[in-house]
């Protein structure tokens, strides 16, 4: 089994606490390479996860999860 990464529960806990990518980029000053990362599911420096934790005041698992890769899955068969 294969893992990857997933900001499905930034997008959440963002919708949550009434903010937008947006905010993020305006008030944590955030690279728009960054964005797109975060967008694409790509990885991040965790300082920067830090930073956003801080930011909406919640644990690192409101913000990235690890989920079964099933792509990979597929392609195995």
């Amino acid at each position: 089994m294969s893992l990857r990464l997933s900001y499905k529960p930034l997008k959440i806990t963002l919708l949550m606490k009434d903010k937008t990518m947006r905010n993020l980029k305006e008030e944590l000053r955030l690279a728009p390479a960054t964005l797109a990362k975060l967008n694409k599911d790509d990885y991040v420096a965790l300082s920067v996860v830090h930073k956003i934790c801080e930011y909406l005041e919640c644990p690192v698992q409101d913000v990235m999860e690890f989920v079964e890769d099933n792509h990979e899955a597929k392609s195995e068969l």
